[in-house]
């Protein structure tokens, strides 16, 4: 169980400090912002699986009344393997650090979604308010009558794609395809939950270099993703058109921070990077889903020898 222990920890301490930093300087992630999204998530869910079996393990060798539970269905040859009764104090103090981690965590998960929920309801109350006779403004798509142009996809049940009087004067019949393309995008890969998840581990865990990076990465990604989306459906140099015309009054070939993301996005439609190879993307694709299995297997490993 101490081998165990020091492996998982051994495991969670590498995917969250060097690799999310050679993650972030990684220049095939903007060529293939979905594959990069893949391996964030395949990354941060190795993190939580080390934490949640080194959990177990340390509770089960902790307490007897857990221990009883977890391994009531296996042989006494796997719970020998395993060595419980010999438990260090560190594995101790690691469980209760792992036990309020993992409540905080849901705790932050809770508020995240709670907030969500609440963001939702108000703006969704202000459209009611502003469209009360519209049976659009109940429908998938609602328009607003608003010299600002504006476009956003509206997560909820149902979903809503609402789209200003201001947007529609500005945009082409193609450039408003490419930004309906761009939020639907957003809607079929379910990019808010992605979010809500970023967000909630980077406000719980502000200091662990993963969950800063996965949420800053996160906002980036999902947005070239997006892009890649509609381009593919009306073209590259009318997607870049019509992201400047709905950002042209907030400034985005400037060069503030804040609308740095915008003007990189413009950049790279105007001159698309090129996508990586079908067997560089397969063989990413696959060596990230595995990554997960390794705390499994870090933990079952004990009970599959002593069972062969």
């Amino acid at each position: 169980m101490t081998v165990c222990l020091l492996l998982l920890s051994a495991v969670a301490l590498t995917a969250a400090v060097p690799v999310p930093r050679a993650l972030t300087r990684a220049a095939w992630a903007e060529r293939e912002p979905v594959v990069a999204l893949w391996v964030w998530q395949c990354l941060v869910a190795t993190v939580l699986l080390c934490c949640l079996t080194a959990l177990v393990l340390g509770a089960a060798a902790v307490f007897h009344t857990v221990r009883a539970q977890v391994f009531a269905p296996a042989p006494p040859a796997v719970t020998e393997a395993y060595d419980l009764s010999a438990a260090p104090v560190w594995a101790a103090v690691l469980t209760l650090l792992l036990a309020c981690g993992a409540a905080w965590t849901g705790a932050m998960l809770a508020r995240e979604l709670v907030e969500a929920r609440r963001r939702r309801g108000l703006t969704r109350a202000h459209l009611r308010e502003r469209a009360p006779d519209l049976p659009a403004a109940r429908g998938p798509l609602l328009v607003l009558e608003d010299e600002y142009p504006d476009a956003r996809w509206l997560p909820g049940h149902p979903p809503q794609l609402v789209v200003t009087t201001g947007a529609l004067h500005r945009l082409t019949a193609l450039q408003l395809d490419a930004v309906l393309a761009h939020e639907r995008g957003h809607a079929r890969a379910h990019h808010d939950w992605l979010l809500h998840l970023s967000t909630a581990l980077a406000t719980g865990f502000p200091r662990i270099p993963l969950f800063a990076h996965f949420c800053d990465q996160t906002h980036r990604l999902v947005e070239l993703a997006a892009d890649d989306a509609a381009s593919r459906r009306c073209g590259h140099l009318t997607t870049a058109l019509a992201l400047i015309e709905l950002n042209q009054h907030r400034g985005v070939l400037s060069c503030d921070s804040s609308r740095r993301l915008l003007g990189e996005r413009v950049d790279r439609l105007l001159a698309p990077p090129p996508r990586l190879g079908r067997r560089r993307r397969a063989l990413t694709t696959t060596v990230a889903a595995l990554v997960p299995l390794l705390p499994l297997l870090i933990t079952f490993a004990p009970g599959l020898t002593a069972l062969a």
